[in-house]
């Protein structure tokens, strides 16, 4: 049984190979690149400023006001909350040796029978928003805090200043992780097997860290 994260089910289905290589052989690394570092940094400040009102850098104040509507909502605030979910979808720890899934929402505000959970983007755009990642940050939800019955989620794209927002009622929870059914099996076929074929994709050409591989540099 493969355990996952969004972004490491993301890195396989974009290519099993490059995933084999940076999480399973372990034998090459991803370098942060100049906007990575930027997302980190930017998260870094915008939890720090909800959390416990620290002044926000210079060059992060744009983000400012949302983050004051989201410190307005009505609720506990947890920045950077980890969750995890057994194979049965049972609540468990972030680190705990059972889990199956894992997650960090960036907040969660949870009041009574209502919660929101917001993810922040720092990219230039919003176009290619997939809110499958809300979908199981808000799964996690409903079974971390049982109480929550209707979800109000948000990917917060801080530089293009746009919400991609969608709403989630807790007896969509079968649903929501059917949607992720078949790409957890194939992922749990490709450790069962040890086949990790390569899928080029746009990242061939200048991104991509496994340098061996015959796709590297030459996919447009």
């Amino acid at each position: 049984m493969a355990k996952w994260s969004y972004s490491s089910l993301s890195l396989f289905k974009q290519c099993p190979r490059k995933y084999h290589r940076l999480r399973v052989v372990k034998d090459i690394r991803q370098e942060d690149n100049t906007a990575l570092i930027y997302g980190k940094e930017a998260h870094k400040a915008a939890e720090d400023y909800v959390r416990q009102d620290t002044v926000i850098p210079e060059k992060f104040k744009y983000i400012e006001p949302y983050l004051n509507i989201l410190k307005k909502l009505k609720g506990d605030k947890l920045c950077e909350y980890e969750m995890g979910l057994t194979k049965d979808l049972e609540p468990c720890g972030f680190n705990d040796t059972k889990y199956w899934w894992r997650g960090i929402a960036d907040l969660v505000v949870h009041n009574n029978d209502i919660a929101y959970v917001v993810d922040y983007k720092t990219g230039k755009s919003s176009r290619y928003a997939d809110v499958k990642q809300l979908q199981i940050l808000s799964i996690a939800t409903f079974k971390h805090f049982p109480k929550v019955n209707y979800i109000k989620a948000g990917l917060l794209f801080v530089v293009s200043k746009d919400l991609i927002k969608t709403n989630y009622v807790r007896n969509q929870i079968d649903d929501l992780a059917d949607s992720f059914k078949s790409d957890v099996a194939r992922l749990d076929k490709a450790y069962e097997t040890d086949v990790w074929n390569p899928v080029p994709n746009f990242t061939c050409r200048k991104y991509c860290p496994v340098t061996d591989c015959e796709h590297n540099g030459g996919y447009v």
